[in-house]
């Protein structure tokens, strides 16, 4: 580098790209969606399978939880990824086999079916 450019750098003057040098590769929207379509895909993992004990395990903490009113990191399973939110559960519903917790953003009520559970621990 020149004292020219060093100069600017230390002055504060010098501005970097940034993703802008990157844009010519997203010059074709049907290649770029193309793309982040097979990186999505191959993020994705298959459901895992609790055993009995930890079936056990989430029960006993669903059942405190909701007695409790506490709140619970909820691990579930989405199209393909396993996420984990913070969440107060409301209750449950054994005919529809579903959990209901309300949204603390958007106070929205949303429900997880009971088979999409992957864990459940306290905060």
């Amino acid at each position: 580098m020149n004292e020219e450019a060093l100069k600017r750098i230390r002055n504060g003057q010098y501005k970097d790209r940034g993703t802008v040098k990157w844009r010519a590769f997203a010059s074709m929207p049907e290649q770029y969606i193309g793309l982040t379509k097979v990186l999505e895909d191959k993020l994705k993992v298959e459901q895992p399978l609790l055993s009995a004990d930890q079936i056990e395990q989430i029960n006993q903490i669903l059942s405190e939880a909701i007695h409790n009113q506490k709140e619970v990191y909820l691990t579930y399973y989405k199209q393909g990824h396993c996420i984990t939110e913070i969440r107060r559960i409301e209750h449950i519903n054994v005919h529809k086999k579903c959990i209901y917790f309300i949204d603390d953003v958007f106070e929205l009520r949303n429900e997880i079916p009971l088979t999409a559970l992957i864990g459940l621990r306290f905060k």
